[in-house]
């Protein structure tokens, strides 16, 4: 028997290594930080700023995800009034928000958080919209809940973004029931929703008429997207999602669809166990792109500005796991190259271009971070 010790545990450490060690096949290779700029934190101390959208006289609002609002302004920050309360639990708080597109005509903002807000114990995805007036929040109106509330701690989503149409898209994480929820069309999680602007479902939603449907519902099979952008060119709604212990992916969201999760995935279990042996599967939507080993995608933005030649018209895609910011070069709808940015800056959990046209990033722990080319 003590002859197997060391050939058992030898063989152990080999499983556990090729656990650990993912690789994807063939994948392009993410270039170093080039270093060809210089960073300005422009508000100091927000411990995990989760969204961020500027107002029309170029102030921002910035939520943070413990529940906190910022309005800042020339550097200072103040505290906005009268948020409603969140759930504020593991990954779920104050999420995001975004401005309708005809903000400075009917002054509405729209935000998603975890709420405690009806069925069940613990907490689900909210999204509502209200005004700002004075320096609080009024006018508050619901238009969507998830449900059940459960009191797991992980995938809430959820990002906001409008398409050319006015429509209003937001995500919300499977809640984590993958086995449940992502797949059954009946229920709330791991979806992308897709609302009037008053949060009335549209008429030519896939799922309305569908029996016990969730109509609101746009696409499924998504496990947590926590990226969602407009592709300024096409026109189209691009995501990304975090995967399990590898597979993360962008998408375009295509209506009805389904991303599979977790009837297929390219990654497995955080324990190294298999969760789905399919990769692809007839009737389920490939990703435009996908990460092996994870990077914890958080945030998106397509790059406009005239101040970022060599990133315009590419796409910006925050890293959790290894403190970066990922430019991925475009070629239509497929990646041809990567490259790290900001390298170190931390946990970047949220990236936006302003009406400046400088790329600011949300950071865990710093704050809101610009982008200066040199």
């Amino acid at each position: 028997m003590k002859k197997c010790i060391i050939p058992c545990l030898f063989l152990f450490s080999l499983l556990t290594v090729s656990c650990e060690a993912q690789v994807k096949p063939n994948d392009i290779p993410v270039k170093e930080d080039s270093k060809n700029y210089k960073l300005e934190t422009v508000a100091a101390a927000i411990a995990i700023p989760w969204g961020m959208v500027w107002l029309p006289d170029g102030s921002m609002l910035v939520t943070e995800k413990s529940g906190t609002l910022y309005h800042i302004k020339n550097g200072s920050k103040t505290d906005v009034t009268n948020v409603p309360k969140v759930y504020s639990r593991g990954q779920g708080g104050l999420l995001d928000i975004a401005l309708h597109p005809k903000y400075a005509e009917n002054g509405w903002i729209y935000m998603t958080f975890a709420s405690d807000e009806g069925e069940g114990t613990g907490g689900n995805t909210k999204l509502i919209r209200a005004k700002l007036l004075n320096g609080s929040l009024t006018q508050i109106e619901s238009l969507y809940k998830a449900t059940p509330n459960t009191t797991k701690g992980q995938h809430f989503g959820s990002r906001i973004t409008f398409d050319n149409d006015g429509y209003l898209y937001f995500s919300v994480g499977e809640r984590g029931d993958h086995f449940v929820n992502p797949q059954d069309i009946k229920r709330d999680g791991g979806k992308i929703y897709r609302l009037n602007d008053d949060g009335s479902i549209p008429k030519d939603n896939p799922f309305v008429g569908q029996a016990g449907a969730k109509e609101a519902m746009y696409t499924y099979g998504n496990r947590n997207p926590q990226g969602m952008a407009k592709n300024p060119i096409t026109g189209e709604i691009w995501a990304h999602e975090h995967g399990p212990k590898g597979g993360d992916e962008i998408n375009i969201i295509k209506k009805g669809a389904n991303y599979g999760w977790p009837l297929v995935t390219y990654g497995i279990d955080y324990d190294g166990t298999t969760i789905s042996k399919e990769s692809e599967k007839k009737g389920i939507e490939k990703p435009l792109y996908y990460w092996v080993p994870s990077i914890a995608p958080s945030g998106m933005a397509f790059v406009t500005s005239d101040k970022y030649p060599d990133w315009k018209g590419h796409l910006l895609v925050g890293s959790l796991k290894f403190e970066y910011l990922e430019l991925l070069k475009l070629k239509g709808n497929e990646v041809i190259e990567r490259q790290k940015i900001a390298t170190g800056v931390g946990r970047v959990r949220n990236v936006a271009q302003g009406p400046d046209g400088y790329i600011y990033m949300g950071v865990e722990g710093k704050g809101i971070v610009k982008i200066i080319p040199n």
